[in-house]
């Protein structure tokens, strides 16, 4: 298989379920991709995360420069290292905390409502800004991957970021956690059955992280939901997700219209699964 990571770092990742840190973007990469961020930010008068109709989730769709980030060899080669050459991108979420905001994110695992099989989906976080424990940095339980996909319960704790505030049901020993700080242009790889969660940001700067969910071809919904997912790289002879088009404009018509549909399916997907999980009829 080709990739980046070496031998050592790919059974490291096998092993514990999670690998950090990865050098990917350089210091004029990491600042171009952030003034755009910003740029929008300033534009629309809000942060990203506060932003209406989902624009921090599957923001690729949307703009130029996040297509472009998702993109970038770098982060793909260590991706592939793990998952091989052919690579899509399932979901993406941006993770914004600001300075002294009750912004966390509880205990869970990535693949609670994402219902994929097989568990192959890999989280690629990449850094626009520092990531240190006290900006709420990942924590991360070494080797809970192994312990499979673990039932979950919705929570609506005032500041949790994921969008059902699922937590893990299991008491499992969260003393035992690592933490994962990255330096702006790093990048950290999770499996999708990783237990982790994050503090919230005590300092006076901002923390921004762009998580993408890249999962290979085979993978496919355990639902009969049709959802949507970009090839980034590679082939896709199984065609279990219908292709999402690369913006051709930053935030135009076309761009919010593709966007606003695919969100819309992945989230309809979401609640489909969430229903079954509650029904007891799950495949995974």
């Amino acid at each position: 298989m080709a990739g980046s990571l070496s031998q050592t770092q790919v059974a490291q990742y096998q092993r514990d379920g999670f690998l950090f840190p990865v050098d990917c973007l350089t210091r004029e990469e990491v600042r171009y991709f952030r003034c755009r961020l910003e740029a929008f930010e300033r534009e629309q008068g809000d942060t990203f995360g506060r932003l209406p109709d989902l624009v921090r989730s599957k923001s690729h769709l949307l703009f130029t420069w996040m297509d472009e980030l998702v993109r970038h060899p770098k982060v793909l080669d260590a991706v592939e290292s793990l998952i091989g050459p052919n690579i899509l991108i399932y979901h993406l979420t941006s993770w914004l905390k600001e300075p002294n905001e009750p912004s966390h994110v509880s205990w869970h695992q990535d693949g609670t409502y994402f219902g994929l099989e097989p568990f192959e989906q890999i989280t690629a976080w990449i850094a626009l800004t520092d990531a240190t424990p006290e900006m709420g940095c990942i924590k991360i339980i070494p080797g809970s991957h192994a312990i499979g996909q673990r039932p979950h319960k919705d929570t609506t704790v005032p500041g949790n970021l994921l969008s059902r505030g699922q937590t893990i049901e299991a008491r499992l020993d969260y003393t035992q956690y690592v933490m994962m700080p990255l330096r702006a242009g790093q990048i950290s790889l999770h499996h999708t059955h990783i237990v982790h969660s994050s503090e919230l940001n005590r300092t006076a700067e901002r923390r921004i992280g762009i998580g993408v969910s890249y999962i290979p071809p085979q993978c496919r919904l355990v639902n009969d939901a049709r959802v949507t997912a970009a090839l980034v790289r590679g082939r896709d002879e199984y065609g279990h997700f219908d292709p999402e088009p690369r913006p051709a404009g930053d935030f135009d018509a076309a761009s919010r219209a593709a966007h606003a549909a695919a969100v819309e399916r992945f989230f309809e997907s979401n609640k489909l699964l969430a229903a079954r999980r509650r029904s007891g009829n799950v495949g995974i």
